[in-house]
């Protein structure tokens, strides 16, 4: 099947889109937001990464945000992502 768009931040225009989409053959979500700040980095560190793990962000892996009002895409996302991996 491969990636399907799941949804988009219904209050951007063309511009600045955070974007879900679903990996249909392994339940991968994917997630274009906004780069996380210097400050909300600092914040997420603070905040640490739980129990046996380091306490950084690695090269290879970053932050990023999306606004609250894409909740519910997030949640299809999830229960689409569950459902592919039931097959």
């Amino acid at each position: 099947m491969g990636v399907r768009f799941v949804g988009i931040d219904p209050n951007t225009g063309t511009a600045n889109s955070p974007t879900v989409w679903v990996d249909d053959a392994d339940g991968t979500i994917m997630i274009q937001g906004f780069t996380a700040s210097e400050s909300q980095i600092t914040q997420v560190l603070a905040a640490g990464h739980g129990p046996d793990h380091e306490n950084t962000i690695p090269a290879h892996e970053t932050v990023i945000h999306i606004p609250a009002r894409m909740v519910p895409i997030l949640r299809k996302a999830c229960d689409d992502a569950e459902r592919s991996q039931l097959h």
